[in-house]
């Protein structure tokens, strides 16, 4: 039997759209490796892809359409032809459109593909339907918001300078389980003599490869950063000639917001000690290259974007960002490579229809009136176990009256609510452009085997839709590789002709920002705007965390794991093993305040919900904080509920992003 090697690319929501070499025979992929001539990849890929062919050919794949015949949540279906459920689809939405207008149709995705033609092919659609618009912002909206303000548009630092700094700070990152190839770069500069630091809320095992890590209060990172710069101004630790050029207003946060931050009263808050804050202000200051890493999960509380604007404040005062390896890195943003609204259409809409946060999902579901949302239609997301507050998120699910069409690989906790559910490809069984946001390159694959049974792509699916609405729209006859070929063929400064070739080709490449990084600042005033007169806190400060309010003695952090990004990955039974369950981890003083014991069942409670775990006492977590693991699918965990049952619908202080990380529980026994 003959083995081709194609090449693709990962799909998932991670910094590196990493390359794949698939070996393919007989029309299946049979192995999955890292393409070792990838600029960024270099042959080293995450423990989840390792063996991607499992999730392709796995037996849990959906494979022909299916019409729900028993109660919502129960995973009862039949199989129905494309033809039925197209036109299943088409009329109901058709009556929706009749009785309460196309607001009542609400699309629902976000990062389970990360191409740009299928992550984005409903958008089209649903602007030309008329359907309510989705805003996008689980993520880290509130990163850039906190960098926009320091920064304007200036572009990101080339993350491989970080082999260049003599200190790296992976700061609110776990890069060892979201990051590898930063991770791998940061042991590299190690190697040859850099020190390498974390900050976290928890001991990751990305604070086990550092050679300190610093373990602070969930949400407390901008009382960390300030004690540092209070520090730093008193004793003289600036690069004054560098704040003179390039700096505007760091004079007034040092005089108005400073004096008000000593080590003595961020220790209280932060929960470093006074002594540590100070040493960590020097040390940094002191670098000749410091490298910040900067990770989202900071990001998602109440004060997230504040927080990043805060700790971005740091290496403008010491300097950092005239020398090669010194700076921040938030991540990059390539939109402008690309002509995306060849994809998205925006002119395809009429008027403005409302926009509804996808982190306020349950709220939409059960409270919208004007006009309610009667039908919802999700594509590559699982939202019944990812969206805040997942108790209102299922009653919204629950409705009778809701008419819910998911295109999903598996049955997930949403496929279960659904009417109707369409088989969708994998990334190997379509064609695709990607761009990653941990680097500048970009790469284009084709499908490289047959599509699984009867799945259908995003693309596919939403020109069967469009011709199901009875659309005459030349834009919904072009495939996904015509969509790809208007992409690039465009001139772009981003892209010569030679590097345009290659991405045609399925090569790698570089593209090249339109501002040399760290060259020039792309602010109004040309210079890094500490003081920003156009925000309504024109100067960092601190600001607190929702939870804070709340009154519940326990912070949960909900994180990440190396076996799984967010809910995807749980068909692997491999991969789910290694987790071994849904797991609290809390430490030993914690517990023993409450009587409970390893390995019992507990039961984390809020305002919002009750979930269950299995209690694991672990000296990796310090006092105050629990922390969980992954985002589970219901059929494995103990209950029936998943973390987010606890987490809020409220949102980041700008960006409008999810609050995730700021939750306050207690715990008991189960």
């Amino acid at each position: 039997m003959t083995t081709t090697i194609r090449r693709s690319v990962c799909p998932f929501d991670c910094p590196d759209a990493c390359g794949l070499l698939v070996a393919v025979e007989n029309g299946r992929a049979t192995s999955v490796s890292g393409d070792p001539d990838h600029p960024v990849t270099r042959g080293l890929l995450c423990p989840k892809m390792i063996h991607y062919e499992e999730t392709v050919h796995s037996p849990r794949r959906l494979t022909t359409p299916l019409q729900r015949i028993g109660n919502k949540g129960d995973g009862e279906f039949e199989p129905i032809s494309w033809d039925r459920a197209i036109e299943l689809i088409c009329s109901r939405w058709r009556d929706i459109i009749a009785g309460h207008g196309a607001e009542a149709i609400l699309p629902y995705s976000y990062a389970g593909t990360m191409g740009l033609v299928q992550r984005n092919a409903g958008h089209a659609f649903f602007h030309k339907q008329g359907a309510s618009r989705l805003e996008r912002t689980i993520c880290s909206p509130a990163k850039d918001a906190g960098w926009k303000s320091l920064m304007g548009a200036t572009p990101a630092m080339d993350p491989a300078e970080i082999e260049q700094s003599d200190l790296i700070i992976l700061w609110g990152i776990n890069a060892a389980a979201t990051s590898i190839h930063a991770m791998r770069d940061a042991q590299t500069a190690r190697r040859n003599g850099a020190r390498l630091w974390a900050i976290d809320t928890y001991r990751t095992p990305t604070c086990n490869a550092a050679d300190e890590s610093f373990l602070i209060r969930p949400g407390s990172d901008g009382a960390l950063v300030l004690g540092m710069l209070h520090v730093i101004d008193r004793e003289g630790l600036l690069d004054m000639e560098f704040i003179s050029a390039n700096v505007l207003g760091f004079e007034e946060l040092a005089s108005e917001i400073l004096p008000d931050c000593s080590p003595a009263r961020m220790s209280e808050i932060c929960g470093l000690p006074v002594d540590v804050i100070e040493r960590l202000a020097r040390e940094y200051a002191r670098a000749k290259a410091p490298f910040i890493r900067l990770g989202s999960g900071l990001t998602r509380y109440g004060n997230g974007a504040m927080t990043v604007r805060t700790i971005s404040c740091l290496p403008a005062a010491v300097g950092a960002w005239a020398k090669p390896g010194g700076g921040i890195f938030i991540g990059t943003s390539t939109g402008g490579a690309f002509p995306l609204q060849t994809v998205t259409r925006e002119d395809f809409m009429t008027g403005m229809p409302r926009l509804v946060s996808m982190n306020q999902l349950g709220g939409a579901l059960t409270g919208l009136t004007a006009p309610p949302v009667m039908s919802l239609y999700v594509y590559h997301s699982n939202p019944a176990s990812i969206a805040p507050d997942q108790n209102a998120v299922i009653r919204g699910l629950e409705r009778e009256d809701l008419f819910t069409v998911v295109h999903e690989r598996f049955l997930t906790d949403t496929a279960r609510y659904a009417d109707i559910i369409l088989p969708a490809t994998s990334s190997l069984e379509h064609p695709d452009l990607y761009r990653c946001y941990g680097s500048y390159h970009a790469q284009r694959c084709s499908a490289v085997i047959p599509a699984v049974g009867e799945a259908k792509s995003n693309r596919e699916v939403f020109c069967l839709l469009a011709a199901g609405m009875g659309w005459d729209e030349p834009f919904f006859s072009l495939s996904a590789d015509e969509l790809v070929e208007l992409l690039l063929a465009e001139e772009n400064p981003w892209r010569d002709a030679d590097v345009t070739e290659r991405l045609r080709l399925g090569e790698p490449v570089m593209l090249t920002p339109l501002t040399e990084p760290k060259k020039e600042w792309l602010t109004p005033s040309g210079k890094i705007e500490i003081l920003n007169v156009r925000e309504t806190e024109q100067l960092p400060r601190l600001l607190p965390t929702h939870a804070e309010r709340d009154g519940y003695p326990l912070r949960l952090q909900p994180t990440t794991t190396p076996f799984a990004l967010n809910s995807s990955f749980y068909e692997q039974d491999e991969l789910r093993s290694k987790q071994k369950c849904m797991e609290l981890l809390m430490n030993r003083g914690d517990a023993e305040a409450r009587d409970l014991a390893d390995g019992q069942t507990v039961a984390a409670c809020n305002d919002l919900g009750t979930v269950r775990f299995t209690l694991r006492i672990s000296e990796r977590v310090p006092p105050g904080t629990v922390v969980t693991e992954g985002v589970w699918w219901r059929e494995f965990i103990p209950g029936d509920r998943g973390v987010n049952a606890l987490t809020s619908q409220r949102l980041t202080d700008s960006g409008r992003g999810s609050t995730l990380y700021d939750v306050t529980v207690e715990v008991r026994g189960a």
